[in-house]
């Protein structure tokens, strides 16, 4: 494990930095070319998730697709949604670099942040603050909702500018994870793709500590990242493209002492499109954006299907529903209940209701 010395600075929210035009299929080719072919495959062969659909072990847990709002603007990846402790739903528009909301009460769709910094993930903590990972600016940022205040929490490792950060999952101890990619292959030049650990509970002299807990050839490629229900296991997704590649879901058990080395293989996506978002319930099921309707230029097939897919603990595929268009990227929970699934697929919001609630960390406190 690496460590390095952690600034805590802060921004104002006025004066954002205007980001570079980054998209996602950007960092999806970039990573491509500087990991090349040098990464091992996993050992654990796809098992055939195209076969999985027809004999799901559970059905009834998702109600049917509802679109909420569409996005217009000139380009448009939606991704990252998280919701406040009003119901108001945050989501992201990645490549025009703005944070959206949208008030499912009203049914009104408004801009929260533009320069955003190509804002990916997003996610409120329990004081009702948005942590945001900024991939075009290389940070994780924490806005105050009432001033608007940015807290810059990690832009560097070992000197060098982080990749860009992805995905985060905040544990009830105050423990930040975040995925970070596409990353430098050659450790001297910079940092390679990998998955990050911040403690924001407490702060040592002269700021945090940021450990780097996975890195290439132990991760491919890390996107979607959550805990479970008692923060005991923490699942990432690997979700390369390219041929001879991870595609499925690591679980690590956080209590082990060698939990880094030895992840459990959860689910196996491939050779489909893997999953890139999830979010988990209260009963420990994950819910994960994966699939695509229509190949794109990678090794990628249509095995899996495009949608949210259910996911037990165990691994076994419990329910299945098909999201309308390309492409499904990430899910969270909202609603007073706790049982409405938000989910980004290409230009919509969508939700779907749940019969099981989403964990209790989705409702900030305030």
């Amino acid at each position: 494990m690496s460590d390095t010395q952690l600034r805590h600075t802060s921004g104002s929210h006025a004066m954002p930095v205007t980001p570079p035009n980054i998209t996602r299929r950007t960092f999806l080719h970039s990573a491509a070319a500087t990991l090349g072919s040098s990464l091992a495959v996993s050992d654990v062969q796809a098992k055939g998730i195209s076969k999985r659909y027809a004999r799901l072990s559970r059905r009834g847990l998702l109600g049917k697709v509802v679109v909420e709002t569409q996005v217009k603007d000139q380009k448009i990846f939606t991704e990252g949604p998280a919701v406040d402790a009003r119901g108001i739903v945050h989501f992201t528009n990645v490549p025009v670099a703005k944070i959206l909301r949208w008030d499912p009460v009203r049914k009104k769709l408004s801009v929260f942040r533009t320069n955003s910094n190509n804002a990916n993930g997003l996610l409120f903590d329990p004081a009702g603050r948005l942590l945001a990972c900024e991939g075009g600016a290389g940070r994780v940022t924490r806005t105050d909702m009432a001033t608007g205040k940015i807290t810059v929490l990690a832009d560097k490792f070992n000197n060098f500018p982080l990749a860009a950060p992805n995905d985060l999952a905040l544990l009830r101890s105050g423990t930040l994870f975040f995925t970070s990619r596409p990353g430098n292959p050659d450790p001297t030049k910079g940092n390679p793709n990998a998955v990050y650990q911040l403690d924001l509970a407490t702060k040592q002299p002269g700021g945090r500590i940021l450990h780097r807990v996975l890195e290439w050839k132990n991760v491919q490629m890390p996107n979607g990242i959550v805990s479970s229900p008692d923060d005991k296991v923490l699942y990432v997704i690997e979700a390369h493209p390219d041929a001879g590649h991870n595609r499925l879901i690591y679980a690590y058990h956080l209590d082990r002492d060698d939990c880094w080395k030895v992840p459990r293989t959860l689910i196996n996506f491939s050779p489909g499109r893997s999953g890139d978002g999830m979010c988990i319930d209260a009963e420990g099921n994950l819910y994960v954006a994966a699939g695509l309707h229509k190949t794109r230029k990678t090794s990628e097939t249509l095995d899996t299907r495009p949608g949210i897919h259910v996911v037990s603990p165990k691994g076994d595929l419990l329910d299945f529903v098909e999201t309308p268009v390309d492409t499904i990227t990430n899910c969270t929970f909202g609603g007073k209940d706790l049982k409405s699934l938000y989910v980004t697929c290409g230009p919509y919001l969508l939700s779907i209701r749940t019969r099981i609630p989403g964990k209790a960390a989705y409702l900030p406190k305030s």
